[in-house]
């Protein structure tokens, strides 16, 4: 029934004009905003709703995963635009903050942030 419906995601921020900054100017996402809210054109045609709710709590899970080709440029690039990397307890990151799983042949490298309403979001290897 659904199989040909051209779905979406949507998570909720706090404040929508300094979600809209983020995801632009230190991601370098094309965003478009209207009176419901913001919507992420990401590559490949995907699109993700994000509306500004006044009681968000940030999800406690990565709501958004962005595959890189080389990501210690991504993480340095991002670092320089301000952006904060996460360190999580167990999961033997290094200095930059990136989860070497290749090396260790249990999943991509990868590398956790969050956007300014908490919400987690990863750069991981290709």
């Amino acid at each position: 029934m659904l199989k040909d419906s051209p779905a979406f995601s949507g998570f909720s921020v706090k404040d929508q004009a300094e979600t809209k900054a983020f995801y632009s100017d230190k991601l370098g996402v094309e965003v478009e905003e209207d009176e419901m809210g913001l919507t992420l054109k990401l590559a490949g045609g995907n699109n993700v709703f994000v509306y500004p709710k006044e009681d968000h709590t940030p999800a406690s899970f990565t709501i958004l995963n962005f595959p890189v080709d080389d990501i210690d440029k991504a993480v340095d690039e991002l670092a320089a635009k301000g952006v904060k990397f996460e360190v999580y307890e167990g999961m033997h990151q290094d200095e930059k903050g990136i989860a070497r799983g290749k090396a260790a042949n249990m999943g991509p490298d990868i590398a956790w942030f969050k956007d300014p309403s908490g919400n987690i979001l990863s750069v991981l290897s290709n």
